[in-house]
């Protein structure tokens, strides 16, 4: 497992045969990036990617190309969240290409962080509501701890 964020579950056998089952090659900066997503908190920025994988030798280009093939691919989501800030997380295995849980973005400081075992529910005024199309992202803004403070 790459150094920092939280223990990965994702082995390296794991990620080789996540790459290799959407017809990937295993590329060394692929099973990083995988791997950083898979360990990280929250959705990561390319920036922080970077960051994150700059000590082990990966250029800029390599990585930010990484992202948008693994997102292509259907592994990893891209989150627009309107903020002219792109996010990016690993999906898992077994999902529909559309993140599984809600966000929560701080109105104050910009931080996101997953809502892991929270559900929404939308519910119709009446009958006759219909939902106005496809959702693909639920998110909730707010103040976080450290800015309502």
């Amino acid at each position: 497992m790459i150094k920092g964020g939280k223990p990965g579950r994702l082995t390296l056998e794991a990620a080789k045969s996540v790459l290799r089952g959407v017809g990937m090659r295993c590329t060394a900066a692929r099973i990083a990036v995988i791997q950083a997503l898979e360990a990280a908190e929250s959705p990561m920025t390319p920036g922080s990617v970077v960051d994150f994988l700059c000590e082990y030798g990966f250029d800029k280009s390599t990585i930010y190309r990484s992202l948008t093939e693994l997102n292509e691919a259907g592994l990893v989501v891209r989150l627009d969240l309107g903020d002219a800030v792109r996010r990016f997380e690993l999906l898992p295995l077994e999902n529909d290409g559309a993140p599984e849980h809600p966000h929560f973005m701080c109105v104050d400081c910009g931080k996101v962080v997953c809502m892991s075992g929270f559900d929404v529910e939308l519910k119709g005024r009446s009958r006759k509501a219909r939902s106005p199309g496809i959702m693909s992202e639920i998110l909730v803004r707010g103040h976080c701890h450290d800015c309502a403070t």
